[in-house]
């Protein structure tokens, strides 16, 4: 009956460091779940941060590029209303040589001074006088 007295003891003893190892991991758990859930509050701000920096840098380029398209736009309309209104320096020289004058263009002028060029350079000098808004 000793052994019997003996045995159950010490399945007691081990049943008893059997609990307390299962309250240990209970408490291990508990934490982890804790630290669990403070990280994942900490990375909720984390981006939250982020994503509000991201939508005010993102704000910003949109009216940056508003901002470019309406310059861009204002640039076009004047750049279609006054268009150019000087000759490169090659293109005036030329005309010079031929007794034109460059102040006042008239068609018959231009055709008489350019008489002695031949047809791709006529072309030519009067699509530089229409892109410089010196003929209509």
């Amino acid at each position: 009956m000793e052994m019997e007295t003996g045995a159950g003891a010490g399945l007691e003893s081990t049943v008893e460091r059997l609990s307390a190892a299962a309250a240990l991991l209970e408490q291990a758990m508990q934490r982890l779940s804790e630290r669990q859930q403070e990280s994942e509050m900490t990375i909720g701000r984390i981006s939250a941060t982020v994503e509000a920096a991201m939508e005010e840098r993102l704000a910003a380029a949109e009216a940056k590029i508003a901002q470019l398209e309406a310059e861009a736009s204002a640039n076009a309309t004047v750049t279609a209303t006054n268009g150019r209104k000087t000759l490169p320096a090659g293109m005036a020289n030329m005309l010079a040589k031929q007794g034109v004058a460059i102040d006042s263009l008239e068609a018959g002028a231009l055709d008489a001074a350019l008489g002695s060029l031949s047809l791709e350079q006529r072309i030519a000098v009067k699509a530089q006088l229409l892109r410089a808004g010196m003929l209509a």
